[in-house]
C-alpha cells in the first residue's frame, strides 16, 4: 500500500531524541522546546513562537488571548478539519460557518462580506449579530491544503468590522502570500505538526505572533499559569498545553531539513498536475499567482470520486475523501451556516486526496498515476 502522507525522518531525529533521553530532559522544560519555537517563528517571519501540544490547543489559546468568551461568535469556513470548530467550542463560543469558493476551496469572502453588511452592526466598536445582539469576536480563516485565499480582502473586512484574526495555518507551514508567510497576517497564526503534516513532531503545534505581551501571556497560560519556578503558585486558570522537549527535539531535526522537504513536496505537486492534466474529468485546486503553496496534500476534484476512492484503496493506493462539511456533522448542524450555493457539499462529494508523502518515490508516483488512468480507461469502456 502506498501511504497517504507519512513524515520524512531522515535527519537528526534519533540523535536529538537520544540526547533528551540521555540527559533526562524529556518533559516541557528543555532547550529543544525553545529552539523549536525560535526556528518556526524565524522561518515564518514572526517575532515570537509558543510551542504547544498540538494545533488544536494553539487555536484554543489564541482565541482566549483574543478575548473570545462564552456566547461569542467566531467566523470559520465550513470546510476544514474538525479541530478548528472544536477549538471554538472549547471557549464556550459558537461558530458562524461561511461557505467556500469553488475554485480555491478557501472561505468565500464575497459571501462573508454580504453577511457582515446585511446581518451585523457595529456597537461600541464591536461587531454584533443583529438578530440576537451577540458579539462576533474573531474570524479564523483556514489555509486549506496549504493554499491561501485573498488575505488582503479578509484583513480589510476584519478591520472594518472590528474582528480579531486568528489564522488556522495548521496545514500551511511553507506557504506564502506575496512572499509573506502564512500565519503572520493576523493577530495570531497557529501551525500543526501531527503525523500527517508537512513536518511532524508526532503531535505538536506552535502559535506565532508579533505581540510581545500576548506571546508572554500565551507561554504563561500554556504552562498552568505558574508564577514561581520553586513554589506551586498560580495566578489564573492555566492549561497543560506546553510541548514536551522530546517531541520538540524531533521538530528541530525536521526544521533543519525543511527546505529540502518542501522542494520534494513541490516536485510531487508538479508531477501530479502534469501527469493528471486532461485525465478523465479531473480538476485541480486553483492557486492564485500571489500564492506560493507548500503542496502539503495533493487533492483533486472528480465526479467519480467514490468509485475512484474504492478502486485506489483496493489496488494499493491509499486515498481519502475530503472533510465532511462542518454543518453536516451532528455537533454543528444547528450552528449558523452562511451560503448561497452550498459549494461545501459539492466539494466534499467530489474531492479525493492521493499519496503525498514528502518521501514518495518517482516509482510510487508513477504507480499512483497509472492506477488513476487505469480507472478512467475502465469506466470509459
Amino acid at each position: 500500500m502506498i501511504p497517504l502522507s507519512l513524515p520524512l525522518l531522515e535527519g537528526n531525529e534519533w540523535k536529538y531524541v537520544k540526547d533528551c533521553l540521555d540527559t533526562g530532559w524529556i518533559s516541557s522544560a528543555g532547550s529543544y522546546v525553545n529552539k523549536f519555537e525560535e526556528m518556526i517563528a524565524e522561518y515564518a517571519g514572526a517575532k515570537y513562537g509558543i510551542a504547544c501540544m498540538n494545533g488544536t490547543a494553539g487555536l484554543h489559546i489564541a482565541q482566549i488571548l483574543c478575548g473570545v468568551v462564552s456566547n461569542d461568535y467566531v467566523i470559520v469556513p465550513n470546510i476544514t478539519f474538525i479541530a478548528t470548530l472544536n477549538a471554538v467550542k472549547y471557549t464556550g463560543a459558537d461558530p458562524i460557518l461561511i461557505d467556500i469558493k469553488s475554485s480555491n476551496w478557501q472561505m468565500d469572502l464575497t459571501v462573508l462580506e454580504n453577511f457582515l453588511q446585511s446581518k451585523t452592526e457595529i456597537k461600541n466598536s464591536q461587531c454584533v449579530l443583529k438578530e440576537n445582539g451577540r458579539i462576533i469576536r474573531a474570524i479564523m480563516p483556514v489555509h486549506v491544503l496549504g493554499n491561501i485565499g485573498d488575505i488582503e480582502k479578509l484583513i480589510k473586512l476584519a478591520k472594518k468590522h472590528y474582528l480579531k484574526i486568528i489564522e488556522d495555518s495548521t496545514e500551511s507551514l511553507g506557504s506564502f502570500y506575496k512572499k509573506q508567510h502564512s500565519g503572520t497576517f493576523g493577530d495570531f497564526g497557529v501551525f500543526s505538526f501531527n503525523g500527517n503534516k508537512i513536518i511532524s513532531t508526532g503531535g505538536g503545534g506552535v502559535i506565532v505572533t508579533n505581540n510581545e505581551e500576548l506571546a508572554k501571556k500565551a507561554k504563561h497560560i500554556t504552562t498552568q499559569a505558574k508564577v514561581s519556578p520553586t513554589e506551586y503558585i498560580h495566578d489564573e486558570i492555566g492549561y497543560n498545553y506546553r510541548l514536551v522537549n522530546v517531541l520538540a527535539a524531533i521538530g528541530v531535526a525536521q526544521m533543519e531539513k525543511f527546505p529540502d522537504l518542501l522542494e520534494k513536496k513541490r516536485k510531487m505537486n508538479n508531477y501530479y498536475r502534469k501527469e493528471l492534466s486532461n485525465v478523465g474529468d479531473i480538476e485541480f485546486q486553483k492557486i492564485s499567482n500571489e500564492v506560493d503553496p507548500n503542496c502539503w496534500l495533493f487533492t483533486f476534484k472528480t465526479k467519480k470520486m467514490r468509485p475512484l476512492l474504492d478502486f485506489l484503496n483496493s489496488n494499493g493506493v491509499m486515498s481519502r475523501p475530503f472533510w465532511m462539511p462542518m454543518n453536516q456533522l451532528d455537533m454543528f448542524k444547528n450552528d449558523l451556516y452562511v451560503t448561497e450555493f452550498d459549494i461545501s457539499s459539492s466539494i466534499y462529494e467530489t474531492c479525493i486526496s492521493i499519496p503525498s508523502s514528502a518521501g514518495i518515490t518517482e516509482d510510487e508516483m508513477r504507480e499512483v498515476v497509472s492506477k488513476i488512468k487505469e480507472f478512467y480507461k475502465y469506466i470509459n469502456n
